[in-house]
């Protein structure tokens, strides 16, 4: 099996590569390779890499930015895997793809099911969502697995910021009214390895394609989450101007930014586990691995 991976360089492409390795061979690219807002280059690659399966972990990440470069962030984001889904449909590929917690408005009490209608509040969630939209619309199998507050040993992340800012102050404000799970990148690449491998075992008869929420268990607020990598990080050892203690819980009406995030980024991931039989560990066990390979090669 040829496997198309974008993104290879980002936090879940990264984890891609190694989870992919086994299942087939691998063509990984990044923004160097292909500029996924070029649809004509994105159709050449498609066509000269003749892959069965396509992985796209690619996109405009740049929350904030996107509200300043719209056209860019729906290029990329929104034509993209539209352009990917079509070029796969011609050859009898297939496609699997990432998308977010941010096509909902954050406005549910509980959590979100993958049926609940959306109502994307910002630049990159709508983005995001037409993506989806492009993708179901494109003619080819997919997967599109929703995630949330992903992070990774590899790239920028929350918790890299944590550590950093730990290192420089003795007091941080942190966002206390928005919930999620963290959600590790080694576990987005070791479940989407674990799909491809059924798919390759049932064929496409028999494999549930579609939309599947894929997020570790447990929930947290970004204040909670920031105060446990400090906690953490301490307790291996790690010198750190920050205590736990020191981190204060704010609202949201406090931390402007020019993008709006949801308050609730629950994704409910019973369809998932359920349908492939799985068990999703809790955050802390994936942020705590991450940690420690963060922490042993700073």
């Amino acid at each position: 099996m040829r496997i198309l991976l974008t993104g290879k360089h980002g936090q879940v492409g990264f984890e891609l590569q190694r989870a992919l390795a086994p299942l087939g061979e691998v063509c990984a690219v990044d923004y160097a390779e292909c500029d996924l807002a070029d649809a004509s280059a994105l159709c050449e690659l498609v066509r000269s890499v003749k892959p069965d399966l396509i992985v796209n972990s690619a996109a405009y990440t740049a929350v904030d930015k996107a509200e300043s470069e719209p056209e860019l962030a729906h290029a990329v984001n929104a034509v993209a895997p539209g352009v990917l889904g079509e070029e796969a449909a011609k050859r009898g590929a297939w496609v699997v793809h990432y998308s977010t917690d941010y096509v909902f408005d954050g406005g549910k009490s509980g959590a979100y099911v993958e049926d609940d209608l959306t109502n994307p509040q910002s630049v990159y969630g709508r983005t995001k969502r037409d993506g989806e939209i492009a993708l179901e619309k494109s003619g080819a199998r997919y997967l599109i697995l929703r995630t949330s507050w992903v992070v990774g040993a590899h790239g920028k992340n929350f918790a890299k910021t944590i550590l950093r800012l730990a290192l420089e102050r003795e007091g941080l404000n942190v966002v206390a009214d928005q919930y999620g799970a963290p959600t590790s990148a080694a576990l987005l690449a070791d479940v989407t390895a674990h799909l491809v491998r059924q798919r390759q075992r049932e064929g496409d008869e028999k494999f549930p394609f579609g939309l599947y929420h894929l997020v570790a268990s447990g929930e947290t607020t970004w204040c909670e989450y920031a105060r446990f990598v400090v906690s953490e990080a301490l307790a291996v050892g790690r010198p750190l101007k920050l205590s736990p203690d020191e981190i204060r819980a704010i609202p949201s009406s406090e931390y402007h930014t020019a993008a709006k995030r949801p308050a609730n980024s629950r994704l409910a991931t019973g369809k998932l586990r359920t349908t492939f039989a799985l068990e999703l560990p809790n955050w802390q066990s994936g942020v705590r691995h991450i940690l420690q390979q963060i922490l042993a090669e700073s």
